[in-house]
């Protein structure tokens, strides 16, 4: 097991079950009659990188305590009312499902507790309202303990680093990157690059989630967190970057016209990536401008009628030298985040630390609605079925559909999770027959009870680092924390437990009922939904009259990137076309950007072409519909044709520069198969 399943996950599972361990040894000297809440906790709260067990732990605590205020807050007024209470408990557990769905970092985890930790609270004590404050600060106790004993052990016994691994997926993710823009300048470019570029945003949105436990470790990290954050800003601008100089080069490929000195440099510039990681700040960043001192050297001039190959010699160009730029910052960020000091390796590391803030993020205000609605009514609904079923452990069976429905409200396919759960169940009741029946009436003492525990919570502590088994190991850890297994004496009652069991798996079962009936195009709805606020941002950085805040976009677009991936897998969609289409709105909005800011420092008759095109294009993408697309209207084309003519006899040369380069990107995104624009002395005309 130890050689298959590697070094780390042994030494994972030693550390969850001697927190376990610990946990349980001390709940029971203090006298707490649940010691398995502190045994569960110190399993949930379980991690493999000590910063983030720490989080979790302080996420967890926080979520407790507001939950159980919240039971003691909602139980004693409505202790006579139990429709009344029902209503309440559904309605907090919605409120809180629908925080965390927006949040979608590991912050959420403290809404979520909030929710179920008042379900798992209020539920089972309806019979004793006045117990109420009782049971709510004995929960408040062992799940501390648990905690406390979880942040302990990891923290301490071979601690793992979040900031160690996040460095090595700093290093990964800049080579995958360096390679996937090298195979980018090719002429005959890899079809499968494509995929490979998309998947850079689930890296960019990995390192969010890794930054959200940096503050919690003990190493000196708050300069680390600015820089993870503008690392995030570089890499987010490799992709369009990368996407848009690939398709000028093969523009230029179609059209047969030799370019030695352009080829030359592109050669040099592969060949550049992939030294990249070899060479030092100084080499590196000569080696850069060089570059780019040949890319701006190359550039044609921006004149009347420029020839509508020097617009495309032009935008590649452009484009080639920031990608080039972006590469060498992202370079410099990383040897950053390695210092130990708080000095900026080098000035132009400084000027891109200054002023970080945190990444801006897609937020789904349908589907948290959506999930906040399908919390409620499961609690609602359940309540109603175990009232008129006088089932005493109904309220096991709606507790747990609670706690279900708020913990994978947010899975691309909450099914998925829910039928693992229901099997690792399953065996939990069953092995937790042998053992609450057959080996723990042998036991005398707490040293032969964590003896006899030993084999089995390793070799599922084991199973919980791999992706194939951990949905299955997690509920059988779960199921042998049960009360008649891990308690302050030997209780028996098989007719309890057997009962208890069938709460647990019919739980499980009226939670995946009611996904099934609330879901049912739950991931089709959210696909829609997220293209349609892609489509909606443009549309209104289209009609805005401000500066633009592009990097905040370029987040937002990547995060919905990464966002919609794991839904069209979900659906059975083929992930090639609706992600090729959202990095292209990616360019769009990043060339409406452009266009908003070099209007800025026009007068209105000068800039009239530029607005005309950006009121077209916002209500081209505010009349889109995801199921039925429908192609621009070729007057916006002629609008973009207008202006491309408009702004090469502008009298600043700049200005002609910038708007033939954003004009022309706007062109390709939207008209990808238009022909090349005709004469702009007769358009103008």
């Amino acid at each position: 097991m130890t050689k298959r399943f590697g070094f780390d996950a042994a030494l994972f599972s030693v550390k969850a079950y001697l927190a376990a361990i610990l946990a349980v040894y001390i709940a029971l000297s203090i006298g707490l009659d649940r010691p398995y809440w502190a045994f569960l906790t110190s399993y949930i709260v379980a991690q493999p990188l000590a910063g983030a067990v720490v989080s979790k732990a302080m996420f967890r605590v926080v979520g407790t305590f507001i939950g159980a205020a919240a039971a003691v807050f909602m139980v004693p007024p409505l202790a006579h009312s139990p429709e009344l209470l029902t209503l309440a408990i559904g309605g907090w557990l919605a409120i809180c499902v629908f925080v965390s769905l927006l949040d979608r970092t590991p912050r959420s985890y403290a809404s979520v507790l909030a929710g179920y930790t008042a379900v798992l609270i209020v539920l089972p004590s309806v019979d004793t309202p006045q117990l109420i404050f009782t049971t709510a600060s004995l929960r408040v106790q062992e799940i501390t303990i648990g905690i406390l004993c979880g942040s302990f052990v990891h923290a301490l016994v071979f601690p793992q680093s979040v900031s160690a691994f996040m460095l090595q997926r700093v290093t990964a993710i800049l080579t995958d990157a360096e390679r996937w823009s090298r195979d980018s300048l090719a002429v005959d470019a890899d079809p499968a690059i494509d995929g490979e570029r998309r998947r850079l945003a689930m890296d960019v949105t990995e390192l969010q989630q890794l930054s959200i436990h940096l503050p919690y470790e003990s190493t000196r990290i708050a300069p680390r967190i600015r820089t993870v954050r503008a690392l995030q800003d570089q890499l987010s601008l490799i992709m369009p970057l990368g996407a848009a100089v690939a398709d000028r080069i093969a523009q230029l490929h179609e059209a047969g016209i030799p370019h030695p000195d352009i080829a030359r440099l592109l050669d040099d510039t592969r060949d550049w990536f992939a030294r990249l990681g070899q060479m030092d700040i100084a080499a590196r960043t000569t080696e850069a401008d060089a570059l780019r001192a040949r890319c701006a050297a190359l550039e044609p001039p921006v004149r009347a009628a420029t020839p509508w190959h020097d617009i495309i010699l032009l935008s590649l160009l452009s484009r080639l030298s920031t990608l080039i730029a972006a590469h060498r910052d992202c370079r410099d960020l990383a040897e950053q985040l390695e210092s130990p000091s708080t000095r900026p390796v080098s000035a132009r590391a400084a000027e891109l630390l200054e002023g970080r803030r945190g990444r801006e993020v897609h937020r789904d205000y349908g589907g948290a609605v959506r999930g906040a609605l399908g919390a409620f009514a499961t609690i609602v609904f359940g309540c109603y079925l175990w009232i008129m079923s006088g089932w005493h452990d109904g309220s096991t069976a709606i507790m747990l559909a609670g706690v279900f429905t708020a913990l994978f409200a947010s899975a691309p396919d909450p099914l998925a999770p829910l039928r693992t759960f229901f099997v690792g169940t399953f065996v939990a009741v069953l092995l937790g027959m042998v053992y609450g029946f057959v080996l723990m009436p042998r036991l005398d003492g707490y040293l032969q009870f964590a003896a006899t525990m030993a084999p089995m919570l390793l070799m599922l502590g084991m199973l919980m680092q791999s992706p194939r088994y951990a949905g299955v190991a997690m509920p059988m850890l779960l199921g042998l924390g049960s009360p008649v297994l891990v308690a302050n004496e030997y209780v028996g009652g098989f007719a309890s437990y057997i009962n208890g069991g069938i709460a647990q798996l019919v739980g499980i079962i009226y939670a995946i009922i009611m996904i099934r009936l609330l879901n049912s195009t739950g991931a089709q709805a959210a696909i829609r939904r997220t293209i349609r606020a892609g489509w909606g941002d443009i549309a209104e950085r289209s009609n805005l009259m401000g500066p633009p805040d592009v990097r905040a976009w370029i987040n937002r677009m990547l995060d919905r990137i990464a966002h919609l991936a794991p839904r069209l897998a979900m659906a059975g969609r083929s992930p090639g076309k609706p992600l090729y289409d959202a990095l292209r709105d990616l360019r769009t909005g990043i060339a409406i950007g452009e266009l908003r800011e070099l209007r800025l420092g026009m007068s209105p008759e000068r800039s009239a072409p530029l607005t005309a095109v950006l009121a077209s294009v916002g209500d081209y993408y505010r009349g889109l519909e995801p199921d039925r697309p429908a192609p621009a209207d070729p007057r916006l084309l002629h609008e973009i044709d207008v202006a491309l003519g408009a702004v090469q006899h502008d009298e600043d040369p700049a200005v002609g520069r910038s708007g033939v380069l954003s004009l022309y990107s706007l062109r390709r995104n939207i008209f990808p198969e238009a022909p090349p624009m005709a004469d702009p002395e007769r358009v103008a005309a």
